[in-house]
C-alpha cells in the first residue's frame, strides 16, 4: 500500500496521520478494526494472522528492521 493510499485508509477510521510513522498509522487501524496491533512485530518472520491485510507489509518492515 502507497503512503497516500494508507493515509486515506486512515481517514477512513478517523486517525489523523500526520506526524505518525507507518507503524503507528498501521497499529491504530489494526485498534479501530478490533484486531491486533502487532504491525511489524512479528518475531523471526512468524505471522499467525494469515488473514491480515497488512500481513506482506509487516513482514517486509519486519524483516527490515
Amino acid at each position: 500500500m502507497t503512503p497516500k493510499e494508507l493515509k486515506k485508509f486512515a481517514q477512513k477510521y478517523e486517525i489523523d496521520p500526520k506526524g505518525l510513522s507507518k507503524t503507528e498509522l498501521v497499529r491504530g487501524i489494526q485498534r479501530k478494526e478490533g484486531n491486533f496491533d502487532c504491525f511489524a512485530s512479528a518475531l523471526e518472520g512468524r505471522c499467525d494472522q494469515p488473514e491480515c491485510l497488512w500481513r506482506d507489509d509487516c513482514l517486509e518492515e519486519r524483516l527490515a528492521a
